[in-house]
């Protein structure tokens, strides 16, 4: 008995990530006694951070990967900005967490404390009503559970916390938010928001809204303003862009109600039949491999999307055959990504006199303007997608890291000193139930535990978003006077936007979804996901600010479930 109590707490976080540090926090500045697990090993904010002031010449080859490296990690790299010399540290090692796929899938990650907070792309937007009534309109997969007057409020309140810059606009579909000053448009981007403005009344060029401190401070581990360094992906010592060891994390240990636990790999969340509740979860020591079970009476699951999936089916048992909440069969399907790698790029002749200062951590945004209404609707495709990019004096895809990379641009480094710019769509993804992910137990890990296979791709909507991703693209340069303008069409597969969404999804039935409008399990009410695996659908935005959202909002409702003894 006295093994179990000590190993008893109100609440479990499974994940050191976005979601797993906003729950922790939430339920710790609650009163709530909390175990937060981590898969991977301590990261301490500034201590763990070994690059974050290097540059390229302190680096034996330069800032690049070397081919020894690509040997360890060859899926890791296929980004080609995920495992530089810089950062490469933050991402798994293939060989050592090896993975399947019957068809492609970039799956990227990061096993350490705050996960993909440390190295995410900090890009800051909220879903709309388009997104959360388009499924139930266009008669595709499931609907949402919930509206965007549900979670406007929590965006509001992650929003404060988090430290947002941007403008707001007055879009009905790109909502406005509690926003610290925007950063400056370079003179190039400014002349083709000019230039957009004037010909077209559908769109509008905005710089990104990113989580990144313009002004003021934010609670957390001593948080003040970006420095404009844009080493981001290495950790940021001075806490200015959002993650769970500059935020989430150092505030939930302030309460004294957390207990960190790293090197500690959730395979199994366990259900107690006479209760019908969950009574906690199992645990392989990475190190060690021994086995624990910890007790709580709630549980949230936010080890991203795949994880969190693959950890509810490893929960079988004569109650949950098919794993835990998988009574409609949809656990591991509609798995959804953002795609991109597609779009147009040119110069321009002018600005010579003018430059800019600093390594601004951020780029331009046009929010989508297909399928929003009247003239905007498509007939090719449903949903639509927005730009992201930048103008400089140099690599336009330095403005967004996913894009620097590829033979086909180097051709962006033009003449030294001249003006480039370049947009890049990101599209959203249908809900597909044919994209899945599944375990595969023949092929074990280190830990005797199964590894994940991916069979996804997308398909014909997506194609023929793509072509008018480009087709715009060079529009838009070409109209605003740029020269030499190129479009664009990459190769893209699955899991490169490292948005994986919607294995284990909301929805109103438990029929045909496996979470409900709470993020709790239609099965298991004391279970709760609120990652990218509890998506309906995927927007053209990126989530994680959604993520953030849905976890603030589903602790406020635990806690208030667990005072009534409704737990």
């Amino acid at each position: 008995m006295s093994g179990k109590a000590n190993n008893t707490y109100d609440a479990i976080v499974v994940g050191t990530g976005i979601s797993g540090g906003w729950a922790a926090k939430e339920l710790t500045e609650k009163g709530l006694k909390t175990l937060v697990l981590e898969r991977g090993r301590m990261v301490k904010h500034i201590e763990d951070y070994p690059t974050m002031n290097k540059d390229p010449w302190d680096f034996p080859h330069g800032d690049v990967i070397t081919k020894e490296a690509r040997e360890r990690q060859p899926k890791q790299s296929r980004t080609g900005y995920t495992t530089k010399a810089s950062n490469r540290h933050f991402f798994v090692d293939d060989i050592d967490h090896p993975y399947n796929e019957d068809k492609q899938f970039d799956w990227c990650r990061g096993y350490h404390v705050g996960g993909r907070s440390l190295m995410w792309g900090r890009q800051s937007y909220r879903l709309t009503n388009f997104d959360f009534e388009a499924n139930s309109k266009e008669g595709i997969a499931v609907d949402w559970p919930i509206r965007y007057e549900d979670l406007a409020p929590w965006y509001a309140y992650v929003e404060k916390h988090a430290g947002i810059s941007g403008e707001n606009l007055g879009l009905p579909h790109f909502p406005d938010g509690e926003y610290l000053k925007p950063m400056e448009l370079t003179c190039v981007e400014d002349h083709l928001k000019n230039s957009i403005a004037n010909k077209y009344d559908d769109r509008v060029l905005t710089i990104g809204r990113t989580a990144h401190l313009t002004e003021g401070e934010k609670p957390g581990a001593g948080r003040i303003n970006c420095q404009f360094r844009n080493r981001c992906m290495r950790g940021c010592p001075f806490g200015a862009y959002f993650s769970s060891q500059s935020s989430t994390l150092p505030m939930a240990e302030a309460t004294g109600n957390m207990t960190l636990r790293p090197n500690s790999i959730v395979h199994q969340v366990v259900y107690d039949p006479e209760t019908k509740k969950a009574s906690g979860v199992h645990v392989i020591d990475a190190e060690t491999k021994e086995e624990i079970t910890f007790h709580a009476k709630v549980i949230f699951l936010c080890a991203s999307a795949v994880a969190s999936t693959s950890i509810l089916m490893q929960s079988q048992s004569r109650y949950f055959p098919n794993g835990m909440g998988n009574a409609s069969g949809e656990l591991g399907h509609n798995i959804m990504d953002h795609h991109f790698q597609v779009g147009a790029y040119g110069e321009f002749d002018g600005f010579e006199d003018k430059y800019y200062t600093g390594r601004r951590p951020n780029g331009i945004y046009i929010p989508r303007f297909r399928n929003i209404g009247g003239s905007t609707d498509q007939k090719d495709f449903v949903r639509g997608y927005g730009y992201q990019g930048g103008g400089g004096r140099g690599s336009w895809t330095e403005n967004v890291k996913e894009m620097a990379y590829g033979p086909a641009f180097k051709e962006a480094m033009l003449t030294p000193g001249g003006w480039t710019m370049g947009l890049n769509g990101f599209g959203e993804v249908l809900p597909y139930h044919e994209n899945r992910m599944y375990l595969n137990y023949d092929k074990k890990d280190q830990w005797g535990l199964p590894t994940v296979t991916f069979d996804a791709e997308i398909r014909e909507n997506e194609l023929a978003m793509r072509k008018d991703m480009q087709t715009q693209a060079v529009e838009m340069l070409e109209e605003a006077g740029f020269k030499n303008v190129r479009g664009y069409d990459n190769p893209y597969h699955l899991g490169l936007g490292i948005h994986e969404m919607g294995t284990a999804r909301m929805g109103r039935d438990p029929k045909t979804s496996v979470l409900n409008k709470h993020n709790q399990l239609h099965e298991v009410p004391n279970v709760f996901v609120t990652d990218g695996a509890c998506m309906t659908s995927a927007g053209n935005v990126n989530p994680s600010l959604t993520y953030m959202a849905l976890t603030a909002r589903a602790v406020d409702f635990a806690v208030s479930e667990l005072k009534k003894n409704n737990l």
